[in-house]
């Protein structure tokens, strides 16, 4: 039986991208704080507490759910968003940095995706976004962003974001990729992750590529991003001048070393 609220959608950009979601009336899509990027007239906002499916969970239940997002770093309450007027209306999502957003219809996909912790847009109504707790030691020791993820659960439309280029795979029966734990996205249920150390003293200390690999083995979808929002971070963070000092050499020949001939 469908839970989910069937809404539309049209995601407008390249690189900077939002998604325009259209409402018939009493339809809503839940999304995080924070992400909204407009709406028109007749769209009703609501916080509510929990994970955002629409079960009928006592209070027990919503509490637990609400608690296991925290995990996450995600608040206790998400925002729902319903048309309550005539007709059709529309609300907007932006993702928060540059990148895609990716369209998962989860009925589609087994009616469940696990996903980043932070790749988590908006979705239907109905759509339950929780905790997915990794149960091998490995993962657990050594997943770092990999070991407590997102799961989208249920049989409507969810949206995830991600950094620089997007990349789908289809895993056969067996068949293994090895991908920076940052730069995966998402994937099926069905696909078996861990986590492997990277050999070679050298490669580990000098690579830059950290210490571990996720190991993805199919069947299934895997979805990788070529830029993650942490490695984009440390770029700019290490390229941002330090201690408050002057960025007026950033252009030129010289860069950093003019400061030497300075006053």
């Amino acid at each position: 039986m469908a839970n989910a609220h069937e809404i539309d959608y049209k995601i407008y950009g390249d690189d900077m991208q939002f998604v325009e979601i259209e409402l018939d009336p009493q339809e809503s899509v839940i999304a995080e704080a924070g992400s909204l990027m407009m709406m028109e007239d007749g769209i009703q906002m609501e916080t509510i507490f929990g994970d955002g499916s629409d079960s009928g969970k006592g209070l027990m239940g919503k509490l637990f759910g609400a608690g296991k997002r925290l995990l996450t770093g995600e608040s206790l309450f998400m925002t729902v968003f319903t048309h309550m007027g005539q007709g059709k209306k529309h609300v907007s999502f932006a993702a928060p940095y540059p990148g895609k957003i990716i369209p998962l219809n989860l009925a589609e996909l087994g009616g469940k995706v696990i996903c980043q912790k932070d790749a988590f847009l908006c979705a239907a109504k109905g759509v339950s976004v929780g905790v997915e707790f990794q149960r091998k030691l490995g993962t657990g020791f050594f997943g770092g962003e990999g070991f407590i993820m997102q799961k989208l659960e249920g049989d409507g439309l969810g949206f995830v974001h991600a950094g620089g280029t997007i990349f789908e795979k289809e895993l056969q029966p067996g068949e293994l990729i090895r991908i920076d734990t940052g730069c995966l996205v998402a994937m099926t249920q069905h696909v078996d992750y861990n986590i492997e150390f990277v050999g070679g003293v050298k490669t580990a200390l000098f690579g830059g590529e950290g210490l571990f690999f996720a190991t993805l083995r199919g069947p299934g979808k895997v979805w990788v991003q070529s830029l993650p929002f942490s490695r984009l971070a440390s770029r700019v963070f290490a390229a941002a001048p330090q201690g408050g000092g002057s960025s007026k050499g950033e252009g030129s020949i010289l860069g950093g070393l003019g400061d030497l001939f300075e006053d």
